[in-house]
């Protein structure tokens, strides 16, 4: 049997570029150098010059996206971990997965209309706040694009995090309640490690409401597609 050596090199480098971003991100703390940011950065400047198309990348690292199974069953353990916070302030974190997901819809909806994107698109950028694990088969329920899904859940987390440092700044929230909350929902797995940074109980809740949030979505799936 013939060894394929190209997703042998994009696996060995996808993984070496986590590695290393995630020591140099210790090192510095700059949310700049942090895997989200300096990983896909890296690859692009390996696959540009070669003329790799995403497609090509996909299809030689998909076991990466293989995982995301366990990842998904591990998000019973914040939930058990939480369930004394969970059942003390439910009706406080109901309604704000509510609306921040609403909200997170509406606009992403807009915007796709706005852009005149087609269907498919459209579908695949609905989900962008929710965590990957959920934020894909969401997509696929919709007629999205999951691998596309899972782009705009990157970007849409790299930048909920960074504004959510700036807002942190400017909005009146002084709980670790709140303030792991607008992490959670509006930032998904980039917002929890944002949050563990202001404070260990703000992570918590953050990843609490992080998981909620994408169960919330996940059933919400068949009626979402009803309605879009």
């Amino acid at each position: 049997m013939k060894l394929e050596w190209m997703p042998v090199f994009w696996l060995a480098l996808t993984l070496g570029a986590y590695i290393f971003s995630r020591w140099i991100y210790r090192r510095t703390g700059r949310y700049l150098l942090s895997p989200l940011i300096l990983v896909p950065v890296l690859l692009l400047a390996v696959a540009v010059p070669m003329n790799t198309a995403y497609a090509e990348y996909s299809a030689d690292t998909h076991w990466l996206m293989l995982v995301l199974g366990p990842v998904t069953v591990a998000f019973a353990v914040p939930i058990w971990q939480q369930r004394t916070l969970l059942a003390r302030y439910w009706p406080a974190l109901l309604l704000g997965m509510i609306a921040g997901s609403v909200a997170s819809i509406a606009t992403s909806f807009g915007l796709a209309k706005a852009l005149a994107l087609d269907s498919s698109v459209t579908m695949s950028l609905v989900p962008r706040s929710i965590t990957t694990p959920f934020a894909m088969p969401v997509s696929s329920d919709l007629g999205g694009v999951p691998e596309l899904t899972a782009v705009f859940v990157m970007f849409t987390g790299v930048f909920g995090a960074m504004l959510g440092g700036v807002l942190l700044k400017w909005l009146p929230l002084r709980t670790p309640l709140a303030r792991g909350a607008l992490f959670g929902v509006g930032a998904h797995g980039a917002g929890v490690s944002r949050a563990h940074e202001v404070g260990g109980e703000e992570g918590s809740v953050a990843g609490l409401v992080m998981v909620l949030t994408g169960l919330l979505n996940l059933f919400a799936a068949p009626l979402l597609t009803a309605i879009l």
